[in-house]
């Protein structure tokens, strides 16, 4: 017996898209596997596994794709080992192909400086839902870039996260884990007028109390929600940009202005100061203008 929803109900400390994304891989395994006579995991050995991952290659699927999925039938497999379900481990040694590490284009910090001003709600509101709606865009926008924080961690923010007297925000991150990041006096004002003039007025009868940012139902703003709000802005040359392009903007524009790599990954709240250190490629032209200008045989 496969049980792959017991598995999915066991990753308790990782995000609903993890786990919903590690279902959906399962699932198609299993499929594959019942094609081809495993009826079961204990009939499914390091061999099947090799097939399966050059099966999806002739598919046509993209390597990060196949490295999610054969990140999943590890856990997968790791958990029916540690549940005496399986007695050895068919994906130990298993060789994935690497995913593209490629970061998308990073705008410039004045680029997203242009587009934050712009963002920025006009003078005099008259305090209806219009107005609600442009002062928490503004927070949204602000928070995503100041902070650097994920799309699912921004939308999982409740009013109680954010101490606007101490510039900090508490953000639950991957695997459950707790970070504080410091706010901006941008970012906290931005956050300060929401909370003063626009929350009320997006609240209703329903809304969740722990929730910062509402949408115009008066709900828990969605990651589907905080995506649209971005769709709706392009930059100065008419690129769109998404919540995740803000994230590598804090980390590439902290890292040009001299931040501590170890510092950055903590911001970040990678777990892996490798992943960190993608960002370092976007630097050059500034790490090569700081050694033609520092080193003697430059």
């Amino acid at each position: 017996m496969w049980d792959v929803d017991a598995f999915v109900a066991s990753l308790t400390g990782s995000s609903p898209h993890t786990r919903k994304a590690y279902e959906s891989d399962l699932r198609q395994f299993v499929a594959w596997a019942e094609r081809g006579g495993a009826p079961d995991p204990q009939s499914v050995d390091h061999l099947a596994l090799r097939r399966y991952l050059a099966y999806l290659t002739t598919r046509g699927m993209a390597r990060p794709t196949i490295a999610r999925k054969a990140a999943a039938l590890r856990a997968f497999f790791g958990w029916l080992r540690k549940r005496g379900v399986v007695t050895a481990d068919p994906t130990r040694n298993l060789r994935t192909p690497r995913g593209d590490r490629r970061l998308p284009r990073v705008p410039k910090a004045a680029e997203v400086a242009t587009l934050l001003a712009e963002t920025a709600p006009p003078g005099g509101a008259d305090g209806g839902l219009e107005a609600a709606v442009a002062l928490r865009d503004a927070a949204v926008l602000e928070v995503l870039y100041g902070a650097g924080v994920r799309i699912s961690e921004l939308c999982g923010l409740g009013p109680s996260d954010v101490d606007l007297r101490g510039g900090m925000v508490t953000v639950l991150g991957k695997r459950s884990k707790i970070r504080r990041v410091p706010l901006g006096e941008v970012a906290i004002a931005a956050i300060r007028a929401y909370l003063d003039a626009g929350r009320i007025n997006l609240s209703g009868p329903a809304s969740p109390p722990d929730a910062l940012f509402l949408n115009r139902r008066g709900r828990r703003l969605t990651p589907r929600d905080a995506r649209r709000i971005l769709e709706r802005r392009l930059l100065s040359d008419g690129r769109a940009i998404s919540p995740h392009t803000l994230r590598h903007a804090y980390a590439t524009h902290l890292l040009e202005g001299g931040a501590d790599l170890r510092a950055v990954q903590e911001l970040l709240g990678h777990a892996d100061v490798a992943t960190t250190q993608l960002y370092t490629h976007l630097t050059k032209d500034r790490l090569r203008a700081v050694y033609n200008a520092t080193h003697p045989r430059a």
